[in-house]
């Protein structure tokens, strides 16, 4: 067993992995702050409940800034921290791999 005490890769999967993670940082990080709604259409192989979970699971990690607002309807917007925003440099990396890599 990988303890993520020592393998920095672990502590990263253990925080981001899954399915939908990175497809929710990815997608706020190209559509900037945005509605659930809007997230939910921009992903929309997710059911709304599996984004509610991954996305109260980012904010736990510090992941996504939730902002709930104080109007009638009430109005929720969903961003990147600065500690997300520091992956868009990997991102770039991955978008560039998977360019090369695919037919």
């Amino acid at each position: 067993m990988i303890s993520e005490n020592i393998c920095p890769v672990a502590h990263f999967n253990k925080i981001l992995g899954g399915k939908w993670k990175l497809i929710i940082i990815n997608t706020l990080r190209n559509k900037g702050e945005i509605r659930f709604g809007k997230l939910a259409f921009f992903i929309p192989a997710i059911s709304r409940k599996v984004l509610s979970d991954q996305l109260k699971e980012l904010e736990r990690d510090g992941l996504v800034i939730r902002t709930q607002y104080a109007e009638i309807p009430p109005r929720v917007e969903y961003a990147l921290t600065e500690a997300s925003k520091n992956l868009c440099s990997v991102f770039n990396e991955i978008e560039t791999w998977s360019n090369n890599f695919m037919p």
